[in-house]
């Protein structure tokens, strides 16, 4: 059955347009709550959340009319981070979680992310069969009249994900003494995140949050982190937090105002968690997109780096199948299993202080952790066909890879959400680097240019 609704991270598009409007969220609100209803003689329950899009009142009402509608019992939590919602879930022991979010998207899109009761992302087959439900017949889903769930507010949700977040610390460990500002990018995290960062003794400059409904991600967060690195400057802080809409991902800035990414991010808590015996699985989980330079510095301390498609999911499934607790993107979406089930930025930055405290090193000395290699990346759109099965194409895949050779890397994906070619290529000669890219693109241009 092809897929009508669910892409690679939920259903997502521009809100009030279909696949996302009020209707659309009222039938996977009937289908999702049949679904996780089915069985067992107790009041089922799902918990939802959204981030600060203006768009998010009217999708959470439908979601919350469908759910109530089959017979479900609905936990509304407001303006939460997507892991404060898949965290919920399990606390809460609810059957099913919900996200209203597009995370790091302009605040006229949304999205909706459905968590199982473990408070993972539901499986291919799950939403294959919601997706079912939903072009079926509504009525044979709708629940009779003394059976109709009701709807609570959790007033004390904050509080709760706050204290979560403060307890994945060593105990008694405390940040007195450290300038942060956090930028919570107008998103979910606008209240619990410098709420965290201040009952742990920091000092806390806050930007990013004052949310309107229309200016999350507005040149603010972790996909904009210019604001962040010059307040960063301004007040001289020790270190610089940028989330991302929903807060499951984060970019740290250093004292200097220069950038860390994801990769130094994993690189950090894989060396500590080695050096306190918390690591598992013989090293971490990344995607293709990670830098080689990571693969090398982790190589040099015994550990593996394993590689998945784009994507948290395929990370997470490979991190639960094969035992690792440290995995991630290089975008900062980083997942550490041992407290969440989804990315979590706020949780990994915890981390990071942790280790500047414990060490007593500046945030630029604890993250420079490997040198980069040079890595070029642009995008191709094309017009329509598959332009990757083109003998001139592939060619120009094939010469690139013989240029490179055993000590660089070339990666080449179509986007799982636009008509564009991907074109990376990393290794030790930035100038070959990007002499191979731009061939690829050229051969790629020609055969199939928008």
């Amino acid at each position: 059955m092809a897929r009508r609704y669910f892409g690679t991270d939920g259903i997502r598009g521009l809100a009030n347009t279909y696949p996302m409007t009020s209707e659309i969220a009222l039938k996977v609100g009937m289908a999702a709550g049949k679904i996780f209803s089915n069985g067992g003689n107790y009041r089922h329950r799902v918990v939802i959340g959204k981030d600060t899009r203006l768009s998010g009142y009217m999708l959470e009402a439908a979601l919350m009319s469908g759910f109530t509608s089959v017979g479900m019992d609905v936990f509304l939590l407001g303006p939460m981070p997507t892991p404060a919602v898949a965290m919920l879930t399990r606390s809460l022991r609810a059957d099913l979680g919900v996200m209203i979010s597009a995370s790091h998207n302009p605040f006229d899109d949304n999205g909706i992310k459905l968590f199982d009761a473990d408070g993972y992302k539901l499986s291919d087959d799950t939403e294959l069969g919601i997706e079912k439900l939903i072009s079926g017949d509504a009525t044979d889903l709708l629940a009779p009249a003394d059976a109709i769930g009701r709807a609570t507010r959790v007033e004390s949700a904050q509080e709760r994900y706050i204290e979560f977040a403060k307890r994945t610390l060593p105990k008694d460990l405390r940040l007195e003494g450290l300038r942060i500002v956090v930028d919570c990018a107008n998103g979910a995290g606008y209240k619990v995140a410098p709420e965290a960062l201040w009952e742990l003794g920091a000092e806390v400059v806050k930007i990013g949050v004052e949310p309107n409904g229309r200016n999350i991600n507005d040149k603010c967060g972790s996909t904009a982190p210019d604001a962040l690195v010059a307040k960063v400057r301004e007040v001289r802080a020790d270190i610089g937090i940028a989330l991302d809409g929903d807060a499951d991902r984060v970019v740290i800035v250093n004292e200097k105002g220069e950038m860390v990414d994801g990769d130094q991010l994993m690189a950090v808590i894989a060396k500590d968690w080695l050096d306190t015996g918390k690591l598992t699985g013989g090293g971490i989980v990344a995607t293709v997109m990670s830098n080689l330079g990571l693969e090398r510095y982790l190589k040099g301390l015994g550990l593996g780096l394993v590689r998945t498609p784009v994507g948290d999911r395929y990370v997470v499934e490979y991190m639960r199948k094969h035992g690792y607790n440290v995995g991630g993107e290089q975008s900062g979406h980083i997942v550490l299993s041992d407290f969440v089930t989804t990315g979590d930025g706020l949780v990994t930055a915890l981390q990071i202080l942790a280790v500047v405290v414990s060490t007593g090193k500046t945030v630029s000395e604890v993250t420079n952790r490997f040198e980069p290699l040079p890595q070029v990346l642009k995008n191709v759109r094309y017009a329509a066909g598959k332009p990757l099965e083109d003998s001139r194409v592939v060619k120009a895949i094939d010469a690139g890879k013989a240029k490179l050779g055993a000590a660089g890397r070339l990666v080449i994906r179509p986007s799982g959400t636009e008509p564009v070619i991907r074109v990376m290529a990393e290794g030790d000669d930035e100038r070959l680097v990007s002499r191979v890219v731009g061939d690829i693109v050229e051969a790629v241009k020609a055969v199939a240019v928008a």
